[in-house]
């Protein structure tokens, strides 16, 4: 779990910005909620971070360490999850970016784990309406070009919670943090329109909606590598120009 945190010292962080015509900054941001009896509460804050890191390992980026605890609602209803607010989420981030700021670093990269964050993308509206440089990390077009070149079978409609992809990701990046259960555990609901009234209850006893038992190691690794191509076009977007 060490990699969660990044190692850099300051002396780390002023000698990659000097190599760089502007210091990109790439805070991961998960969350605390059920992801059914064999993911872990911190999923979304995994997956983030194997991102971010894959990220790290390939463009000279300030990698930051992860926000753990975010919107997440929506799970409210089984033990274990933790909320903050969207208000207080979109402050935190705020506060962040503008933190990196007084230290020269102007362009900031949100990389989110959890779907239901979706105060995220005000926040980076509002910022590049300012003339800030914020970019949101990845998009669902990232993901679908992601999935395709992973052999993820089921469709990003279905693959809401818990399913092939997150089981697929861990497998990869975390396997020791997965129970037993996953490969019994698919549960389909792609029928979900009065989500934000009745929350996941409304939809899933297990608290699972996907197909996480197509879940593999390789279909992870195959995630991470495309989402870190994919990056790419962000990168030279937060770098480019005045």
């Amino acid at each position: 779990m060490s990699d969660l945190v990044p190692a850099d010292t300051t002396e780390d962080v002023r000698m990659r910005g000097a190599g760089v015509s502007r210091q990109v900054a790439v805070l991961p941001v998960g969350s605390f909620e059920q992801h059914g009896p064999y993911l872990p509460l911190a999923t979304d804050t995994l997956v983030a971070c194997a991102v971010a890191r894959e990220i790290a390992g390939a463009y000279p980026v300030h990698l930051l360490p992860p926000v753990t605890i975010s919107c997440s609602h929506e799970h409210a209803a089984w033990p274990g999850t933790v909320s903050i607010s969207a208000v207080t989420l979109h402050a935190v981030v705020r506060d962040i970016a503008a933190s990196l700021r007084r230290s020269e670093v102007d362009a900031l990269v949100v990389v989110n784990g959890h779907g239901g964050n979706y105060v995220l993308g005000n926040v980076v509206q509002e910022a590049s309406a300012r003339g800030e440089r914020m970019a949101l990390f990845p998009a669902p077009e990232d993901w679908e070009a992601a999935r395709l070149r992973a052999g993820v079978v089921t469709s990003l409609l279905t693959d809401m919670h818990a399913g092939e992809i997150e089981t697929s990701v861990l497998l990869h990046a975390h396997p020791e943090m997965l129970r037993p259960g996953y490969e019994t555990s698919d549960f389909v609901a792609d029928d979900r329109r009065h989500l934000l009234t009745l929350g996941m209850s409304g939809y899933t006893d297990s608290g699972v909606i996907g197909r996480p038992s197509l879940g593999s190691a390789e279909k992870g690794k195959e995630l991470l590598a495309s989402l870190t191509e994919s990056f790419g076009t962000y990168f030279s977007m937060m770098t480019s120009g005045a």
